[in-house]
């Protein structure tokens, strides 16, 4: 049986101050006593989600992802979440899919949340990243993306799903926890996969209040894991042999629309 052991890390973060968050985020990771195979941190972990990446914003060889390779080779994990990285002279959201060797895969966020004015300070990303692990293909997306069920969707291909787990890294506001809540388990559900959300705790800088709810889900939409407003590192493992049954016994994916992603 084909197994993958997570952590998620729900906390408070340091409004914009990269050196207390990195320190507060080291010692929490550094704490998990379980073995566990993935830590995932929320969006923007290392400052909140601000809108001043002109300040803010670090190149690929910055102190967060140096940061990030050395706690992924000291704990010999995989360590992911976003921050905001500049390159080329634009901004991301960026998620980094940090590896215990140092190498690494990126995610930039797609869908912008121009209601914060995201969209004026940050460019989209383009392409989605799976990542592959011990069998396992992980599909990581970032907070907004989770009101565009396409950019998420199973694509239908002769051998099997793209994915088995769906990631969503967040700073969702307690205000909307009801569509939060209720769009992981439509994830899960529509794509017939496990879903975890990751969120952070607390107010941020504009006196926006985060409940967190993070959520760990299994393909039928069960709650495995679910947290309100406390800070929480939860570990689980998840078993792929479910999930396969699942989908085998209601082979609901293989009646699937085909469709293409048209990027800009």
């Amino acid at each position: 049986m084909s197994s993958l052991t997570i952590s998620t890390i729900q906390t408070s973060l340091h409004w914009e101050n990269k050196e207390a968050n990195l320190s507060m985020l080291e010692e929490k990771i550094m704490a998990i006593k379980e073995k566990t195979e993935i830590v995932i941190l929320p969006e923007m972990f290392s400052t909140g989600f601000s809108m001043r990446p002109e300040a803010l914003a670090e190149k690929m060889d910055g102190v967060t992802v140096e940061w990030m390779k050395r706690i992924a080779a000291f704990k010999r994990i995989i360590l992911t979440g976003s921050l905001i990285i500049e390159e080329d002279g634009n901004y991301y959201n960026r998620l980094i899919w940090m590896l215990p060797n140092g190498q690494y895969g990126v995610y930039d966020k797609r869908h912008r949340f121009a209601y914060a004015g995201e969209d004026d300070h940050y460019t989209a990303g383009s392409k989605r990243l799976i990542a592959s692990v011990k069998g396992w293909r992980i599909n990581l997306l970032i907070c907004y993306d989770l009101r565009f069920p396409v950019w998420a969707r199973q694509q239908s291909q002769p051998e099997g799903p793209e994915y088995d787990l769906l990631i969503y890294v967040a700073n969702w506001p307690e205000r909307r926890n009801l569509a939060w809540k209720t769009l992981l388990q439509a994830r899960a559900i529509e794509n017939q996969s496990y879903v975890v959300g990751v969120n952070r705790v607390g107010d941020d800088g504009n006196g926006i209040h985060h409940s967190g709810d993070s959520m760990v889900i299994d393909a039928m939409g069960e709650v495995l894991y679910h947290k309100q407003e406390d800070e929480d590192i939860f570990t689980i493992t998840l078993q792929k042999e479910p999930q396969e049954t699942i989908r085998e016994k209601l082979p609901f994916l293989k009646d699937a629309d085909g469709f293409m992603l048209l990027h800009d």
